[in-house]
């Protein structure tokens, strides 16, 4: 019989590259919430429906997954999903409301409420995931990050009931409770780590776990009630041999903490200067980090923005632009555009001068 034809290798990427601690030939560029949110194209297939309803869809979340490739040419798409599908898929009553953010309709309160959490069955939970991301990857050669909410943030919705200022229901749970606080943290681990395999297994080539309200802790409190499960997490998605990218909002103080977690690449939000997020990350790849509130104000102020984060960024390590937080609802497309074009441009030549926004080379009090 004679042998099978060699499988082709999948087309080079400049973010995978990058994620993995190399220098690609430009600088790499995706969205973070670049699916949906301020594109018309999106607004027109998705209707007045719930997010979550979309997302049951696969053939529309991989139209939707897709949209921002196609427009922006960026170098990564990015699952439309949301970080509670896990939970939603076992049965917790909570949803994703417009204008809100995931809302439960009974919060966490006690060790009862672990009954709640059964483990995660992708297959049978969540194929809808599995269809769009299977349906994206035969789209596109561009390659696809899948992603899952970190414990703490999802266990912070859980016990707030919706999106929190104080997280006073979750620091009380957690200093008041440790042992059942644990036992949470143990459960959504494992459904982050169930989810994030699938994910992979389908096609996706990277991943992101978004511990977007980790910010709300000290440091201590961090290293004691959170850091043992985001290691875990990552630990035991190593064998999948992507990029693990880590990232959350209002991190600067645990940027350090993040990196002991395991990822291989640390996502940055906009407060803190990227030349300074090295020093912290200890060497690891950087992904970020132009605050998404800069590109309200149009493009010349935001490729302004743009070289300067280009700058902090400098020759030092990998990098992958990237916002701070999510595309604002409000933003223009074609400044994204600007900037995608911008970036694969000029990136490399800016990063490696180290030059500011006003050309002095200076990066080192920041922006």
């Amino acid at each position: 019989m004679p042998a099978e034809p060699p499988t082709s290798e999948p087309t080079p990427s400049p973010f995978l590259e990058a994620a993995r601690g190399g220098c690609p030939d430009r600088v790499p560029i995706w969205f973070q919430r670049q699916a949906g949110r301020s594109l018309p194209e999106y607004r027109a297939v998705r209707g007045s429906g719930s997010i979550t309803e979309a997302i049951l869809q696969p053939e529309l979340a991989a139209e939707i997954t897709l949209q921002p490739v196609r427009r922006y040419g960026v170098d990564a798409a990015v699952l439309f999903s949301d970080i509670v599908t896990p939970v939603h898929a076992i049965g917790v009553d909570i949803d994703v409301v417009p204008g809100i953010g995931p809302v439960v309709e009974q919060p966490f309160r006690s060790r009862a409420d672990l009954g709640r959490l059964r483990p995660l069955d992708p297959e049978a939970d969540t194929p809808y995931v599995l269809e769009t991301i299977k349906a994206v990857i035969s789209a596109t050669d561009v390659p696809l990050i899948g992603f899952a909410g970190a414990p703490f943030t999802v266990a912070s919705y859980l016990i707030e009931g919706r999106p929190s200022r104080t997280y006073g229901a979750t620091k009380a749970l957690m200093l008041g409770d440790e042992a059942l606080w644990f036992d949470l943290m143990e459960a959504l681990g494992d459904l982050a780590i169930a989810s994030i395999r699938s994910q992979v297994n389908a096609g996706a080539r990277a991943v992101q776990l978004f511990d977007s309200w980790a910010g709300a802790l000290t440091p201590a409190h961090y290293r004691r009630y959170v850091l043992p499960t985001s290691q875990r997490v990552f630990a035991e998605l190593a064998d999948l041999n992507v990029p693990r990218v880590h990232f959350g909002v209002g991190t600067g103080e645990l940027l350090g903490l993040f990196a002991e977690a395991g990822a291989d690449m640390i996502g940055v939000d906009w407060r803190v200067p990227l030349s300074e997020a090295r020093k912290r990350v200890g060497g690891l790849p950087v992904q970020g980090n132009l605050d998404p509130a800069v590109v309200l104000a149009g493009v010349e102020p935001t490729l302004a923005e743009a070289r300067e984060v280009l700058g902090q960024a400098g020759p030092g390590g990998a990098h992958v632009f990237n916002l701070g937080h999510g595309v604002l609802p409000e933003t223009n497309p074609e400044v994204l555009e600007a900037l995608v074009e911008f970036v694969h441009a000029e990136g490399r030549t800016i990063a490696e001068a180290g030059l500011t926004a006003d050309g002095t080379g200076d990066t080192s009090n920041g922006s």
